[in-house]
């Protein structure tokens, strides 16, 4: 096997993390977040994201951020909206609904949510106390394909969840390549101004494990340590957490990351648009989907990994590529020298 385009995860961490966490292990510190790097990395990120107000928090895992995110939200008889293609729908075996909260599903179109989708779900539940009613707008970007959402859209949808009092978060899981894509227009500040409380996820940027939870609205921070604690996520050593945002932050290497697993898929997506063929979708992040012949994909899957993500006819199959942070550009060259081999 060549290389792996499976997923943004495979490799450990940046050799800068390892050295941080080398340096700083056998100094004594308070725990729970008392100690020093803790607090120097929350006003370090409450300066990237312009928002001196902003509560944060540690956790250490995407679903275990959802599933105490939303359940401490939510009231018994509440639910929260999402696209039908959405993480917490999919792919999080039902964690949401184990805490006894209902996920509304809505289509979508690129996956992303629009205030329409979610006027839908409202025209269903609203004012009727025989059904759940919804309260939280979850939405991630970038999407599950790759697809992002603009500056504009995300004003939408913020305005429309004030005004009809709904909370809005977003999962962050690929913050980098959200930020970093070509064609993107939002900023770490418009994020904390037109969002309730999003995460940013580093397990997929470069980090050792954790999440940052930020919450912007005041109404949402109250007692969320004691989620934190009955969930078990009120880590000892949030210090270790803590001193990878540091290193990742401090000389914006976290970018330059970014910026370097974008441009391997780029460089993908421009080869394989040379060969004619098409995409699933149109993503300008370290994701793609092409569209392949199911010779081509066999042929390809004999030396390179990746998952082959949906049927599109009988003699063609959509696949998913993705770079990371660790991805050598020797391993896409080998991939569009195969692909141009194959007849």
């Amino acid at each position: 096997m060549e290389y792996s385009f499976k997923d943004d995860y495979s490799e450990g961490w940046h050799p800068k993390i390892l050295e941080a966490l080398l340096k700083t292990n056998m100094v004594q510190q308070s725990g729970y977040g008392e100690d020093e790097y803790s607090k120097e990395a929350k006003v370090l990120i409450k300066g990237k994201i312009n928002n001196q107000n902003s509560d944060i928090h540690l956790i250490s895992g995407w679903t275990q951020a959802n599933l105490v995110v939303i359940s401490s939200i939510l009231r018994p008889y509440e639910a929260v909206i999402c696209a039908e293609t959405g993480h917490i729908n999919v792919h999080e075996a039902g964690a949401i609904e184990s805490t006894w909260h209902k996920v509304c599903i809505t289509p979508s179109t690129n996956w992303k949510l629009t205030p329409q989708d979610i006027q839908a779900v409202l025209d269903t539940h609203w004012n009727d106390y025989h059904m759940v009613k919804p309260k939280l707008v979850y939405i991630s970007n970038s999407t599950e394909i790759g697809t992002i959402y603009k500056k504009e859209e995300l004003w939408a949808l913020s305005d429309f969840c004030r005004t009809y009092n709904l909370f809005l978060y977003m999962d962050w899981a690929r913050i980098g390549s959200a930020l970093c894509a070509e064609d993107n227009d939002l900023t770490l500040s418009d994020v904390s101004q037109l969002t309730d409380i999003f995460y940013i996820w580093w397990t997929k940027n470069w980090a050792l494990l954790w999440e940052a939870i930020v919450i912007n609205n005041n109404e949402l921070k109250w007692d969320f340590l004691y989620q934190l604690k009955q969930r078990w996520a009120l880590l000892a050593k949030w210090r270790l957490l803590w001193v990878q945002f540091i290193e990742l932050f401090k000389s914006d290497l976290f970018f330059l990351l970014a910026y370097h697993g974008n441009s391997m898929a780029m460089k993908l997506a421009r080869a394989i648009k040379e060969k004619w063929y098409t995409f699933l979708t149109d993503s300008t992040t370290n994701q793609i989907f092409p569209v392949l012949p199911n010779n081509v994909i066999e042929n390809l899957s004999a030396d390179f990994a990746f998952y082959k993500w949906k049927n599109i006819d009988k003699n063609q199959s959509a696949i998913r590529l993705v770079t990371s942070w660790a991805t050598p550009e020797v391993a896409v060259n080998k991939f569009i020298e195969a692909l141009n081999t194959i007849e």
